[in-house]
């Protein structure tokens, strides 16, 4: 009996520790979590901004930014956010390497245990591929890879 009422108290405790625990997502709201580059051609880096408000009750510190790989670069804001105050998150890819890609930026909140994952999402065509590409989008033709 003693067991069981042991383990059904660490089992309430550990539950309300884990419903207390604050995500990032409730201090930083972004405007959109993934973003798709869509066909892009080799060699050609390209970058995109996530956008987000401070929606907490005081100054937030973005304490990281960490990409996935190496071929991605983020950035984030070097001091704090201001309460209602927007910011972002920069998400740039060298496309150095042809295909498919999904990337991934860990972004973490001074004070927060649990991060947001923002993602980006796309095709690198080799130069030939690309301006194929190009070519058929302009005739109103099926896109290369479809």
């Amino acid at each position: 009996m003693k067991k069981v009422l042991l383990l059904a108290t660490a089992v309430i405790l550990s539950a309300t520790l884990l419903a207390q625990q604050k995500k990032a997502e409730d201090v930083v709201k972004f405007k959109e979590l993934a973003f798709d580059f869509g066909k892009i051609k080799q060699g050609t880096p390209v970058s995109h901004n996530f956008p987000f408000v401070n929606a907490s009750d005081g100054p937030v510190i973005i304490e990281s930014a960490v990409a996935s790989c190496g071929c991605t670069t983020p950035t984030k804001p070097e001091g704090a956010v201001l309460k209602g105050k927007e910011d972002k998150i920069g998400a740039g890819f060298n496309a150095a390497a042809p295909g498919p890609f999904n990337k991934q930026i860990t972004v973490k909140v001074a004070g927060i245990d649990l991060p947001i994952v923002l993602k980006i999402t796309g095709e690198v065509l080799t130069a030939d591929a690309y301006a194929k590409y190009e070519a058929d989008k302009a005739a109103g033709q099926p896109k290369a890879g479809s």
